[in-house]
């Protein structure tokens, strides 16, 4: 069976997902704040586990990045993410006190947005196609300038009902995430 004709039939399996060449070395670039409340607002929560695993076997994921506030208590959380597969990258956080509320109300903030991109770039030698995990639109000049240069792979978007409308334009590149509940729910 010729390259061509196996590639196409990996194609119709897989659906509308590009396939990538035999050596094709793919990274997954992730805002795990803007993946996390995406999927809380559905309804469940993601298994990170699993979805590093979605990400290899989709994908063909080499690398995962995945963008985090740092907490210390969750250390823990840390070190089962880092044996999964993840690259960490950990951006400090602020908390934050609203004072003019009765009862306590804190605010955990840890934008991980210039990281992302930073990451994004200094990596941009070593992969052929970058999997950009949001539905932030602050993240449309990169993915767009990703797209100009042919490396971008896919946008995965975790909520199709919650994601910036500046993604429209990318809409042959997006795959979301509405659908994976039965795959990659944390199980109790």
């Amino acid at each position: 069976m010729s390259q061509a004709l196996l590639r196409a039939k990996i194609r119709e399996k897989m659906g509308k997902r590009k396939i990538s060449k035999k050596y094709s070395r793919v990274y997954a670039f992730i805002d795990s704040q803007n993946l996390n409340l995406g999927i809380k607002d559905q309804g469940w929560r993601l298994d990170f586990v699993r979805f590093y695993t979605y990400l290899k076997e989709k994908y063909q994921t080499k690398k995962a990045f995945l963008f985090i506030g740092y907490i210390p208590q969750y250390r823990k959380l840390y070190n089962r993410l880092r044996s999964a597969g993840y690259f960490l990258v950990f951006k400090p956080i602020l908390i934050i006190k609203n004072k003019k509320k009765l009862e306590a109300n804190i605010k955990i903030k840890g934008n991980v947005d210039a990281e992302l991109v930073l990451h994004t770039m200094i990596e941009y030698p070593n992969y052929n196609e970058a999997i950009i995990v949001t539905g932030d639109g602050d993240f449309h000049c990169l993915v767009e300038y990703l797209l100009r240069k042919k490396k971008l792979g896919r946008l995965i978007v975790p909520n199709q009902k919650k994601y910036s409308k500046l993604f429209l334009k990318f809409r042959k590149y997006i795959d979301f995430m509405n659908n994976l509940r039965p795959k990659l729910s944390l199980k109790a």
